[in-house]
């Protein structure tokens, strides 16, 4: 025990000595090139005094030594340049002169050592400040690396260190470089930093076209997955953020869709967007339960992969359909949605959807009647039309399906989300594309980013193909209620397991009891249009009874429904051009028939067959969709062509987007 003492001691001194040395040793520099300035002055002399083509020689060094130093000097700044001439200089001159006279003539000794002394310490206290600001340690690294990435007449400022986040303000050279060129650097820079692509950020200044700041994450914070453990604010309000992950800095990553003037917001609808396997069913769901979980807003699903990713949630939505004419139906169900909601608003005085619409109007400054007493009307809550998969409704739809839809829907307090693989021009109309500026944007073939994502954005360096499917849930964001700054800042959605179901399940039974059913306008308008086609959400007990699958035996579970002499129909091919005889056409379960003998039974005859297809649910129909109704009542083609006709002249169709197509208009609604 009585040995500790001095073993501690011992440590402590060499501790302090090793630190005292550590310290000095980068302000010993200047010193060591006094003394050395000294003693080679003193052995100058002893070759060369009294010697004049010595002098001349030593003073036209010195002049060429000076000379040198400034020149080298053209890349830094002025003051060191400047610094480093005038030390040169001084250091040269004193040495001529004590190598011709001898160092110790004259002032040459107390030139040495007052002249010397301030030299060394003048370069000691650039050492200092330097040290001080922060940033002159790096500097010549800085330098050094803007050197090598083609930016070396650029100029660091400011720096702030974070805990893992560099931002450092950068100067360009002016009429030179731009801020194009540091876009151009980014992966010059994360490849000489030894970085991924999208650690190395630039936002360029608003108000300058050559400043900006240089922003390098160091470590990814994103690796480790995060899971998902329930929505963010149940019984919240659809106006309260949506949080569907984090940013690589730890902060929440959150979305908005109603509009807000007082933040000046709009509304907002979504693209997702992210090739196979990158985490679009995850982000999907993130943004979906969070829609869910609020008090104030009804959901429309179309899911052409039968809600493989969706079915705990199924229950909650207030209509859900899948591909085909179930979306087909939806889409125009929308269009006349759109207008009447539109409408209402108008009347309750609502330039854009807030709160204070989904609740009963109570306020004379939102009522609809003349006198701007209270009107009562039962309040309008948000809506969200989600399209799942959506390049299999435009290739069924075509490739402007959405686009009155994208560009009216807002007014109107609704807003479109849509989801697909890749959201190229070819499969989605530029006006479509338009209308959906607010992006998540996942993992993807390089060559998809710029359909993805927004030019300026990749130019800060946000590149969600250097990610591709080996990184799922990744993404960048691009939506009004976002920084601008953030826009290139990567961030992760959380992750749904096994374990989720449960959570998701019972999140949809909250839903059905708690959350928002369609108002009389909306579901209307959707009636009108879809009929029976459109049910909107029960109660949990008639959703499990509509949902209940009856038990089937092996062989009618699992065999073709279709008889084998139709194995071979082509059901998309048009209906068979009249052949001889088919101008006596047979009637309902008749093995010859007769043609129709008066125009009204001939309107019977179709109106029945119309009726047959509104009770299965298909409201929308074409000459393909009678091919089977044509064959079991011997009827043509061109006849069936002209009843079509003649029931939109009578308002019982009304023709689609889609060339070929009718709505069937519900036959208890007025045409």
């Amino acid at each position: 025990m009585t040995h500790y003492p001095a073993t501690i001691t011992t440590s402590t001194r060499g501790g302090v000595g090793a630190y005292l040395l550590s310290r000095a040793k980068p302000h010993l520099p200047p010193w060591l090139a006094v003394g050395g300035i000294g003693l080679a002055g003193g052995g100058a002399h002893l070759m060369w005094a009294n010697s004049a083509g010595a002098g001349v020689g030593l003073t036209l060094s010195a002049v060429a030594l000076t000379g040198a130093t400034w020149w080298a000097g053209r890349e830094t700044s002025t003051q060191r340049r400047l610094h480093s001439a005038i030390t040169v200089a001084a250091g040269s001159a004193w040495m001529t002169g004590a190598a011709l006279a001898g160092p110790l003539t004259g002032i040459l000794p107390d030139a040495y050592l007052m002249g010397g002394a301030v030299l060394a310490l003048s370069w000691n206290v650039r050492m200092l400040l330097r040290t001080s600001d922060g940033t002159a340690p790096a500097g010549n690294a800085d330098k050094s690396l803007l050197e090598k990435v083609g930016l070396a007449k650029a100029k660091i400022g400011k720096t702030e260190v974070e805990p893992n986040r560099v931002t450092a303000s950068l100067a360009l050279e002016g009429g030179e470089q731009t801020n194009d060129d540091v876009a151009r650097a980014l992966v010059r820079i994360a490849s000489a930093l030894d970085l991924p692509q999208s650690a190395v950020r630039y936002q360029p200044s608003a108000d300058s076209a050559r400043r900006g700041e240089l922003v390098i994450v160091p470590k990814d914070m994103l690796g480790e997955p995060e899971e998902w453990e329930g929505p963010s604010l149940p019984g919240g309000s659809i106006t309260d953020p949506l949080v569907i992950g984090r940013y690589d800095d730890g902060s929440p990553l959150m979305v908005w869709l109603p509009g807000d003037p007082d933040a000046g917001r709009n509304a907002q609808h979504f693209l997702i967007a992210g090739g196979t396997g990158s985490g679009k069913g995850d982000t999907a769901l993130n943004l979906q339960t969070e829609i869910l979980s609020r008090k104030d807003v009804i959901v429309w699903m179309s899911d052409p992969k039968s809600f493989q990713d969706f079915r705990p949630l199924l229950p909650a939505y207030d209509w859900a359909v899948e591909g085909g004419t179930g979306t087909e139906v939806m889409v125009e169900a929308l269009q006349q949605v759109i207008p009447a909601r539109t409408g209402w608003l108008g009347r309750h005085s609502y330039r854009q959807w807030s709160t204070a619409a989904a609740v009963t109007q109570t306020d004379p400054a939102h009522s609809c009647r003349p006198d701007r007493t209270a009107c009562g009307c039962e309040g309008m809550p948000y809506m969200v039309a989600w399209m799942e998969e959506a390049a299999n409704t435009l290739r069924a739809l075509g490739d402007d399906a959405f686009t009155g839809i994208a560009q009216e829907a807002r007014s109107a307090g609704v807003s479109l989300v849509v989801s697909l693989q890749r959201p190229s021009y070819d499969q989605m109309s530029t006006s479509t594309r338009a209308s959906l500026p607010s992006v998540i944007a996942l993992g993807c073939d390089p060559r998809d980013e710029g359909f993805s994502l927004p030019e300026a954005v990749i130019d800060q360096g946000a590149h969600p193909g250097a990610w591709g499917n080996r990184k799922p849930g990744y993404c960048y964001v691009v939506a009004g209620g976002i920084d601008p700054d953030r826009y290139a800042n990567p961030g992760r959605t959380r992750q749904f397991t096994t374990q989720a179901v449960s959570l998701m399940e019972t999140l949809a039974q909250w839903a059905v009891r708690n959350g928002a059913s369609a108002d009389p306008i909306t579901a209307g308008a959707a009636r009108a249009t879809a009929g029976g086609a459109y049910t909107g959400r029960g109660t949990a007990d008639t959703y499990e009874e509509q949902t209940t699958v009856p038990e089937q035996d092996d062989d009618q579970a699992h065999g073709s429904q279709l008889d084998p002499e139709d194995a071979a129909i082509d059901p998309e091919a048009d209906l068979p051009e009249a052949d001889q005889g088919d101008d006596a056409p047979g009637l309902f379960g008749t093995d010859t028939g007769r043609k129709p003998n008066t125009p009204a039974e001939a309107r019977k005859l179709f109106a029945a067959a119309l009726d047959e297809f509104e009770a299965d649910g298909v409201m929308v129909v074409g000459p393909k969709d009678f091919m089977d109704w044509c064959d079991r009542n011997k009827l043509s083609r061109p006849w069936v062509s002209a009843r079509l006709k003649e029931a939109a002249e009578e308002g019982r169709l009304k023709p689609t987007a889609q060339s070929g197509r009718w709505r069937i208009v519900p036959a208890l609604t007025p045409a």
